[in-house]
C-alpha cells in the first residue's frame, strides 16, 4: 500500500507539473485565436455566461453574472491622445503583443511565462461616454482565478497613475 501511494505521490507531484510545463512550452496551451473579436453591433465580445475566465466593460449589457462586469476606464480630455496613451502602455508590458492597433481599436495578446497560455485583451475608444471600453478573456478553461481582472485593473491603476 505504501509503495502504491509512493508512485501515486511521484505521478501528481513530479511527472504531472513536468508534463505540464513541457506541454505549454511547446505551445499546447495556447488556445486558438477566436475569430469572433472586436466591435459587433458596437459592443465587444459578451463573456460566456457559463465560465468565470473573461471579465467587460459592456458585461452589463450582455448576458453576464457579476464576475464578468467590469467598469472602463475614464478620461478627461482628448479620446484619441488617452487612447494613444493606453495603446503606449500596453505595448511596453510584459508578456504583450500587440496584434491590432488602430485609432479607436487595440487588441493585445498576454500570454503568462512558464505554461504560455494566451489571454485575449481588447480596447476600445467610447469618445461619446468620455472612456475606454475593455474586455479580457482566457482562451482556455473556465477559471482564470481572477487574472483578466487583476490585468485590467492594473493597466486601469497605470493608466490613471
Amino acid at each position: 500500500m505504501t509503495k502504491i501511494l509512493g508512485v501515486i505521490a511521484v505521478i501528481l507531484f513530479l511527472v504531472l507539473p513536468v508534463a505540464l510545463l513541457i506541454a505549454g512550452q511547446l505551445g499546447l496551451l495556447n488556445g486558438k485565436r477566436p475569430a469572433d473579436l472586436g466591435l459587433h453591433n458596437g459592443m465587444l465580445k459578451a463573456p460566456a455566461k457559463e465560465s468565470w475566465n473573461a471579465v467587460s466593460s459592456y458585461a452589463k449589457l450582455q448576458p453576464h453574472t457579476d464576475y464578468h462586469v467590469i467598469e472602463p476606464i475614464k478620461y478627461s480630455g482628448d479620446g484619441k491622445a488617452a487612447f494613444q496613451k493606453l495603446v503606449a502602455q500596453v505595448s511596453g508590458m510584459d508578456g504583450a503583443s500587440v496584434i491590432t492597433s488602430e485609432p479607436a481599436y487595440l487588441y493585445a495578446e498576454f500570454q503568462t511565462k512558464m505554461l504560455k497560455f494566451i489571454d485575449d485583451v481588447e480596447f476600445v475608444l467610447d469618445e461619446p461616454a468620455g472612456v475606454i471600453q475593455m474586455r479580457s478573456a482566457s482562451r482556455l478553461g473556465r477559471k482564470d482565478f481572477q487574472v483578466n481582472r487583476k490585468r485590467l485593473e492594473a493597466i486601469r491603476a497605470r493608466f490613471n497613475g
